[in-house]
């Protein structure tokens, strides 16, 4: 159903991901808002509370970090530099400075790293995604 599409569509590659929405919008948009909020994307790191960063920061290496910022919006950003040390953050933003360009394939790359590493955490419940599902899920 629902779920298993949602997994699948995490596994494959942005712009086939958003290809496959979009043409799954037009022709069912409750069912592609369903699967939508089934998803877990490099943007959503926003719906982490800061001990989940802090604890997925643990598992990611900094260099995967400043690649996946390259492309990463403005409060992805802050979300991250907030929740490591103003070294750590200075480092970080002088290595995305230092890489140059660089191909969005590799940074996507790097952003799917970071993101099965959240659904890895997340499963074995050692940090909570708010934001997503219903009220069971509600933390208080």
């Amino acid at each position: 159903g629902a779920k298993a599409l949602a997994d699948i569509l995490n596994l494959v590659e942005s712009s086939a991901e958003k290809h496959i929405l979009q043409t799954l919008e037009a022709d069912n948009p409750d069912l592609a808002a369903e699967i939508k909020n089934m998803m877990f994307v490099f943007e959503d790191l926003i719906l982490l509370d800061d001990r989940s960063i802090q604890r997925m920061l643990k598992e990611v290496e900094t260099k995967d970090i400043a690649i996946a910022l390259k492309a990463a919006s403005e409060d992805v950003k802050n979300k991250i530099y907030t929740n490591v040390s103003e070294r750590v953050s200075m480092m970080i933003k002088e290595e995305i400075e230092f890489m140059g360009p660089m191909r969005l394939s590799d940074v996507e790359a790097a952003q799917q790293r970071i993101v099965e590493t959240i659904r890895r955490l997340e499963e074995e419940g050692q940090i909570v995604i708010s934001g997503r599902g219903g009220k069971e899920d509600v933390v208080v």
